[in-house]
């Protein structure tokens, strides 16, 4: 909550807001005339100032409506006291950027879009912030550069889009993921090219985010989790009518933290909710990258909150939910059965959740969940009697990887594998041998030089993986990466390997053949190699350190600044404070 000392308080108490700099006394006129020019009278200019920040805009269907629901926002903002100004910030498509070098821009397009929200809401001194966002990085950034801010703020997810159905009487439901896999099908030779392109033409058929429990919506529900959004928000479908009376309805709550003495958002992001968040991640065997994103988030709140902290909480959580990749159903199925606040109730009821976390509302999680409905029994489960009682997702820890490995168990057939390394210095070579049929069965398929630095930029695996689950080869070889997966990824998929091999991890010392061995059960959750530690330590120490190439531009800054993946990939120190002549 705002202190004593704060600076927005004028000495009478009455509340002095930061937008008072850009408007107040005769040396701010012209500033004046820059918000006349945007068609603001005397009074919208004595008003509170609200930065609505969205990603809207045609880079991917994710995106394509959160203009119009920004609109939507704006309005509530305005009946609510406030005045809005809109503010789009970059978003980078994992989907246009998948299985090419286009790909590196991917997560560095949160560090940008958080730093773009710092820089607008600081530079402009706005009182407040609306944040929109629907793809896999905009939600971490947007939400990064509220709690980096701490200035009033409420998110909300721009939603998911409907599932497509082949023309047909079977009306199984599409997703963008299964277009992947028939890519793999076509070149084992048990699809052809026009099923391919009925498919690529049937499984996205409105604007919205991956429909399955891929990164977008497993950060949409932590973002409920967490507490800075709207209970009920995150499952509502990007082109339902029911977003904008939501966006108005959040926009007014929103003010009222503005006007008044609401909680900021290092008030709400704390160590409970950043356990709530993970909670709702592994109960819905969510998206591996959330154990990138959280860690960031924390990093913005001034937590250490590391992998193995969100570790801790994946052990403890039991899946409940029956959500696709690993399972059944889509955000569309959990949106009709009354949202993730059937999840988080059902988690609170049974002790996996802090009931007195606060929320952008000013009430706690327990509160605001005191509405939300039971479960169905078929899309989320009672978690007394859970799909697996230790969660969907896992970190492996052992030799190869002593700062931690992150496998997504949900739906796996097995948890235990053992096998030879077949390695590749490069996502280019991976998909190249995966699409030759360079591999056997039982291989351990490395990647590697994908991490946050020696990508840069941390690509994402899943061209290669859907390649495998197409060819009829996803359950019979594993995959480990210092680079990332998506969401959508499915299998013995290993990720996030740390250290990375441009740090000197032990996965840059892997030859073809040394085996490897790998036990995600929960009583061993490790990946060992065969070798003993002076091995090791000699082929790290004898090895061409790899210099790579001068980027220049984004790239080139990204690795000289990022972390390791374990602190969520973080490119700054976390002391962001506002400074006293910036009130």
């Amino acid at each position: 909550m705002t202190t004593p000392d704060d600076p927005n308080r004028s000495n009478s108490g009455n509340k002095r807001f930061r937008s008072a700099t850009i408007r107040e006394g005769t040396i701010r006129a012209t500033t004046r005339s820059f918000l006349h020019a945007l068609g603001q009278d005397d009074e919208d200019i004595a008003r509170p100032h609200v930065g609505v920040f969205h990603t809207g805009g045609e880079m991917s269907p994710c995106n394509l409506n959160l203009r119009e629901q920004a609109q939507h926002a704006k309005t509530g903002i305005y009946a609510g006291g406030g005045t809005p100004h809109e503010c789009p910030v970059v978003s980078i498509s994992d989907g246009l950027t998948m299985a090419h070098s286009g790909m590196r821009f991917s997560l560095i397009s949160r560090e940008l879009i958080a730093d773009s929200v710092e820089a607008s809401t600081r530079g402009h001194q706005w009182d407040g912030i609306f944040a929109i966002g629907a793809c896999d990085k905009n939600l971490p950034g947007l939400m990064m550069g509220m709690v980096r801010c701490n200035v009033p703020s409420v998110f909300v997810h721009g939603g998911s889009a409907l599932p497509g159905q082949m023309p047909g009487p079977d009306g199984q439901d599409l997703n963008v993921v299964d277009t992947y896999e028939t890519i793999g099908k076509v070149l084992a030779g048990t699809a052809t090219h026009d099923e391919l392109d009925a498919m690529s033409r049937a499984c996205l058929p409105t604007a919205g985010a991956c429909a399955g429990q891929f990164t977008a919506n497993t950060m949409g529900m932590v973002s409920e989790a967490l507490g800075l959004a709207p209970i009920g928000s995150s499952m509502v479908p990007a082109v339902f009518s029911e977003r904008a009376p939501l966006m108005r309805r959040a926009a007014k709550t929103l003010m009222k933290a503005v006007l008044g003495d609401g909680p900021l958002p290092r008030d709400i992001v704390t160590r409970k909710a950043l356990e709530n968040a993970c909670a709702i991640v592994s109960a819905t065997g969510g998206s591996t990258n959330a154990a990138l994103h959280l860690p960031a988030i924390a990093h913005e709140a001034g937590i250490k909150f590391h992998l193995d902290d969100v570790a801790e909480i994946f052990a403890r959580t039991p899946l409940i939910a029956d959500l696709r990749p690993g399972g059944r159903y889509l955000a569309r199925d959990v949106f009709y059965i009354g949202g993730a606040g059937v999840i988080l109730r059902t988690l609170l009821e049974q002790g996996f959740l802090h009931g007195d976390a606060l929320t952008f509302t000013g009430r706690t999680m327990a509160e605001e969940l005191a509405g939300a409905l039971a479960p169905d029994g078929r899309v989320v489960r009672e978690a007394g009697n859970p799909i697996t009682r230790d969660g969907g997702l896992a970190v492996l820890k052992g030799n190869l990887c002593p700062d931690g490995a992150l496998l997504k168990t949900a739906g796996l057939k097995g948890l235990v594998f053992r096998g030879p390394a077949r390695v590749f210095n490069s996502e280019e070579e991976a998909q190249t041998a995966v699409q030759n049929r360079s591999y056997e069965a039982g291989d351990v398929i490395v990647i590697r030089n994908e991490g946050p630095k020696g990508s840069p930029g941390m690509r994402e695996m899943l061209g290669i993986t859907a390649l495998l689950y197409g060819q009829g080869m996803g359950d019979k070889v594993a995959l480990l990466t210092d680079g990332r997966f998506s969401g959508a990824t499915r299998g013995l998929c290993i990720g996030y390997a740390g250290p990375e091999a441009a740090d000197g991890g032990p996965i840059a010392a892997l030859r073809d053949g040394d085996m490897v061995s790998i036990d995600a059960r929960a009583e061993a959750r490790s990946i060992t190699v065969d070798l003993a530690a002076e091995e090791i330590a000699a082929r790290l120490a004898g090895r061409e350190v790899n210099a790579g190439v001068a980027r220049g531009g984004l790239l080139e800054k990204y690795a000289l600044t990022v972390r390791p993946a374990h602190q969520g990939a973080v490119t700054h120190s976390g002391a962001v404070t506002w400074l006293r002549d910036e009130s």
